[in-house]
């Protein structure tokens, strides 16, 4: 039997307008009229709710192999799927072994299989040395490859200078993969960081955390990340965008036809840091949560165009990592754990500053496919798609309680936010995953490759 889901509000490519959205296997075959459903068409009808592609976090830390004890493939993909997300990207960094070379990817398929609820791809890593695994690792599958110019924090996920870059960018002009950068360089933290410790900052003070990693640790990065996406050629997307300043930079540089990208993540939509409190380090993330002005900037730029899409960058750990007990923002492990929140965050932001809905299929869906190269199939309520739907109540008010969360560890920033708009149901590719706050049927999530 053929199946339908319809409703007054379905977010499709050219707008939003009532629909019947037609179901064969696991594809949408048709988006016809609201009236015109075939009559031996069993009809899921959702009435007023918002019917949204499947969601799409491109920048997520699901820690396995090797460190499902923060994290893991079940536990990550079961809270994506209660927040209207159907596909995620993993990063390289947090699991053991990294994925930086062909043999580290074979292991993290071993482990995810049979675990995922939703689908899946990887980010292959560029670190020192590893230059020549890069074709490797594009052959095999990965979509794209994320590096840091910093310290990541993970000892076998090595950053990496302007010499390794050019090295790494020589092996991935002409496929068309993108590079991601963690857009940060160590010069202006190590100066403010010493300055900081010589006048005896307080270290349970945000306003010293901050100090610590002002807006020209992104600025200079960015720079280099320009200059370099302009020589070579090839896509260069910035993850985690924190500081309002960089763009006009940016901008400038798509003028110019440069191959570049940018995110930002929730968290820097929502929180400010005049808001957090000292001795709070579950809201530790680097780059850091900047002022309130500065927060209003990231929102310009996604509208004005020169911000592509919004992630969540979800990055648990173990509780004791994070040390509240001693609320040292030095010593806390950097990451904020937010998966499956994207959607109502930036929808309480978006109602607050009246944007309209169909930016959400953009930031969270559209732009992001397009980065992990997988259009055509996800991102998009159309035909030949992969039948990926959340379907949204955008009036629902709630709260964030620990127990409304699905991912391991409970410990969240969000825990307390008052939030409009909830996921009502997740359907991947033709079943529903997720409804009424309960997971249906078995983790059936597949890898997916860039067509």
């Amino acid at each position: 039997m053929r199946r339908a889901i319809r409703s007054t509000c379905v977010v499709m490519p050219n707008g939003v307008a009532p629909a019947a959205v037609l179901i064969e296997g696991e594809r949408i075959a048709q988006v016809r009229p609201w009236s015109e459903v075939p009559a031996d068409a069993m009809i899921r009808d959702f009435g007023d709710l918002v019917v949204l592609p499947g969601l799409v976090d491109t920048h997520v830390h699901m820690n396995e192999p090797g460190r499902t004890e923060w994290e893991g493939f079940q536990t990550a993909t079961r809270a994506a799927a209660a927040g209207g997300v159907t596909t995620l990207v993993d990063m390289p960094l947090n699991c053991v072994p990294e994925t930086i070379d062909v043999e580290a990817l074979a292991a993290k398929r071993r482990a995810a299989a049979g675990q995922t609820w939703v689908d899946w791809a990887a980010w292959g890593g560029v670190v020192r040395g590893n230059s020549e695994e890069l074709k490797p690792l594009a052959r095999s599958g990965v979509p794209g490859f994320k590096c840091f110019l910093i310290d990541s924090g993970i000892d076998g996920f090595t950053w990496v200078d302007e010499s390794d870059l050019r090295l790494a960018l020589s092996e991935l002009r002409g496929t068309g993969l993108p590079l991601l950068a963690h857009a940060e360089v160590a010069g202006p933290v190590d100066a403010a960081t010493a300055a900081l410790r010589v006048g005896n900052g307080d270290w349970r003070a945000y306003a010293t955390y901050l100090a610590s990693r002002p807006d020209a640790v992104e600025m200079q990065a960015i720079e280099l990340l320009i200059g370099l996406a302009e020589e070579f050629q090839t896509p260069i997307h910035i993850v985690h965008l924190a500081t309002g300043q960089a763009l006009k930079m940016i901008a400038a540089a798509r003028r110019r036809g440069a191959p570049l990208s940018t995110e930002t993540c929730a968290h820097y939509l929502w929180f400010a840091a005049e808001e957090i409190p000292d001795g709070a380090p579950e809201y530790k993330c680097a780059p850091p949560i900047r002022e309130a002005a500065n927060r209003e900037l990231l929102w310009g730029g996604l509208l004005d165009g020169h911000i592509d899409m919004v992630t969540t960058d979800h990055s648990p750990c173990l509780p004791a990592m994070k040390r509240a007990e001693d609320g040292r923002w030095d010593r806390a492990w950097g990451g904020i754990a937010s998966l499956g929140l994207a959607l109502p965050v930036l929808w309480t932001g978006m109602s607050r500053r009246g944007i309209a809905i169909e930016r959400v299929a953009q930031w969270l869906a559209a732009a992001p496919v397009r980065l992990a190269g997988l259009s055509g199939r996800k991102g998009a309520i159309v035909a030949g798609g992969d039948a990926d739907f959340a379907i949204f109540d955008p009036h629902a008010s709630w709260t964030v309680s620990a127990e409304s969360l699905h991912f391991r560890h409970k410990v969240s920033p969000y825990v307390g936010a008052k939030l409009q708009g909830r996921v009502v149901e997740t359907w991947l590719r033709g079943e529903p995953v997720f409804s009424d706050g309960a997971f249906s049927g078995v983790a059936r999530g597949r890898e997916l490759a860039p067509l």
